[in-house]
């Protein structure tokens, strides 16, 4: 028997070993898995500091991956982003700074040589409850409210292996509020009290891998949806952006840029006046540990 298991164990190495790569990147009939993960850490520390300021330490662990299969005319791809990260100082305490959870996955088959029918699903949300800060006494976000899925069919664009754009005349956009009190609030477009909002719309997602020069790579990831109903032509747009810069083995540079604007999440000024959607954008910018895969 474990003689039958080390057969198997060979065969299936085997054949990942000598899968070949095509003139698209792809292995045929092998799972790659590729990305980078690490931690960035920052720290200031003063003493008698006549220009003022005060101590403080940050930091955020991060990973961004990607799972390919390839088989004949099938293609499925999946991918994982997540992001943690918090600082704290003596006057503000401990506040986060960043917070996702992002994963997509797509089943594709092909239609021509760069043309394939995909089906497309994702969902993103966050790890911890949220804070308009200096405001810690409500919070306005938590696990899964928001949390946002988009589901589509239609046809995507991948002439290589590394970059894509997919096109969705029939897809839908799911939003979660599973906190009641957030729910209550009517937070992030659904109705008071409710949990649940669904839109069906037109959907584009645009991802790329690129090196951008030796020893620094891009990943960018963009979405844009608009919903079937009087609202259309207003855009919900997602865009992220990762650039890894490897110094050493050891040490890596990252700048981690998010640009984020729905339609449905409304801002108020300092007297409580809503004053409608905003454009949001958060960068971070750490030096650390990293791993490339």
């Amino acid at each position: 028997m474990k003689r039958i298991y080390l057969m198997i164990l060979f065969a299936t190495l085997a054949t990942i070993v000598s899968a070949q790569t095509d003139d698209k990147g792809y292995k045929e009939g092998a799972w790659v898995l590729k990305g980078v993960t690490g931690i960035n850490m920052s720290q200031t520390a003063m003493t008698n500091w006549s220009a003022g300021g005060e101590n403080s330490i940050a930091g955020n662990a991060y990973l961004n991956g990607s799972l390919t299969h390839k088989s004949g005319n099938w293609l499925w791809v999946t991918n994982l982003v997540l992001d943690y990260g918090l600082s704290k100082t003596k006057s503000q305490g401990m506040r986060k700074s960043s917070d996702k959870i992002g994963l997509s996955t797509q089943l594709g088959y092909a239609a021509t040589k760069v043309w394939y029918y995909t089906f497309m699903a994702d969902l993103n949300t966050q790890f911890a409850k949220g804070y308009n800060y200096p405001d810690k006494s409500h919070y306005i976000s938590n696990f899964f409210a928001p949390a946002y899925s988009n589901v589509a069919l239609g046809m995507e664009y991948r002439p290589k292996s590394n970059y894509s754009i997919f096109l969705s005349p029939v897809s839908t956009k799911m939003t979660f509020v599973s906190d009641d009190y957030l729910s209550d609030l009517g937070s992030f477009g659904v109705d008071p009290g409710d949990h649940f909002k669904i839109e069906a719309g037109a959907f584009l997602k645009a991802r790329a891998e690129l090196p951008v020069m030796e020893n620094v790579n891009l990943i960018t990831t963009a979405d844009f949806f608009t919903p079937y109903n009087k609202d259309f032509g207003n855009v919900d747009v997602n865009w992220d952006v990762l650039i890894s810069m490897k110094i050493n083995k050891v040490l890596s540079a990252t700048l981690n840029m998010t640009l984020k604007y729905d339609n449905d999440v409304k801002t108020f000024n300092d007297e409580g006046v809503e004053k409608g959607p905003k454009v949001q954008f958060k960068e971070i910018l750490g030096i650390g540990l990293a791993y490339n895969f």
